[in-house]
């Protein structure tokens, strides 16, 4: 039977089967449903384990057999893990792992757990008998579209929410390292103190003895002071801000006036916009002044250095972050 990774806590305290196959190559995900079923097999009373590691060339596949017949000196039931990183038994891998199960008691537990398994695999023999015999878990990566969905489900299982704004900037921080991902909720989790995590907790969470902050960047470009906003950009350069996190702060207020200015492009209700969007009264002259700066299209010039900027710290485009951010805020400054 097919189980997927999110069903299997729920799976696991209904029944343990006889056999689990965890196939895939995302570590952290792969880890954690492996840690699962090792729980609920020593819960039951699989006290002992036996690894053995079927990723050495020089590898016997009687070993595994020869599991299946040998009594557990020091517990009526065992786990017999099963490693294999390449994900294919070959000929002979195939015929014992069929006759394993043929063999082995009732009352053990096979865990088996496997790099990708491509399609051609799962068509195969030791495949569908593993599937019948047991339960296949196959854990695939989380991609760029999914990842803000998987966070705010970590993040509410850690019991706090998460607003759109940190969401965004968790993401755009941890670029689909989801071990990184689950680090940093671990950190947010001791630093928030009332459950509902904010943008400035994530960026407290590394920043947090920073003389300059992203916020104070963000208002100086939009008042228009040259000068003063590119001494900041500079002092959090130096203090070690990482580039995603004053990238973030800029185009967050970039995309407001985007957004302003496509609804309103002779500058009239402009007021009424951003109050819609729930911008603080405080910082409203800022953003009017701003949009007094730019002409039609030139907000849209500047989501566009945003683009390459973010290109940058990802390696995927030209030039230094820091110097493309320098760039969008002159951009941001003078119109």
């Amino acid at each position: 039977m097919r189980v997927y990774p999110e069903q299997l806590a729920a799976h696991l305290k209904k029944s343990l089967l006889r056999t689990y196959l965890v196939s895939g190559e995302e570590p952290l995900l792969l880890q954690e449903c492996c840690d699962l079923i090792r729980l609920r097999a020593r819960e039951l009373g699989c006290t002992e384990r036996e690894v053995i590691d079927a990723g050495n060339r020089s590898f016997d596949w009687q070993e595994i057999l020869h599991s299946a017949t040998s009594m557990s000196l020091f517990a009526e039931r065992k786990l017999v893990e099963l490693r294999l990183p390449s994900g294919k038994p070959g000929t002979d891998g195939s015929k014992a792992l069929c006759e394993y199960l043929d063999i082995a008691s009732g009352d053990d537990v096979l865990l088996m757990v496997a790099g990708k398994i491509d399609k051609q695999s799962t068509n195969s023999k030791w495949f569908k008998a593993l599937d019948k015999a047991g339960a296949v878990i196959q854990v695939w990566p989380v991609d760029a579209r999914n990842l803000p969905g998987w966070l705010r489900q970590r993040v509410s299982a850690a019991g706090m929410s998460i607003d759109d704004d940190a969401l965004q900037l968790l993401c755009d921080r941890v670029e689909g390292n989801l071990l990184a991902a689950v680090q940093e909720v671990e950190k947010l989790k001791l630093l928030v103190t009332d459950s509902a995590i904010t943008a400035r907790n994530v960026i407290d969470a590394v920043s947090d003895n920073a003389r300059y902050t992203v916020f104070e960047l963000a208002d100086m470009a939009l008042k228009g002071d040259t000068a003063g906003s590119l001494r900041i950009l500079q002092g959090l350069r130096g203090e070690g801000t990482e580039p995603t996190i004053a990238l973030w702060a800029l185009t967050r207020e970039i995309r407001t006036l985007h957004e302003v200015q496509q609804e309103c492009p002779d500058g009239r209700g402009a007021m009424q916009a951003l109050n819609a969007r729930r911008v603080w009264k405080n910082r409203v002259p800022l953003m009017q002044a701003a949009l007094a700066r730019h002409k039609p299209g030139s907000i849209a010039l500047l989501l566009e250095l945003g683009v390459k900027v973010d290109g940058s710290i990802k390696g995927f485009a030209g030039g230094k972050p820091w110097d493309n951010l320098e760039d969008l805020v002159i951009r941001l400054c003078r119109g």
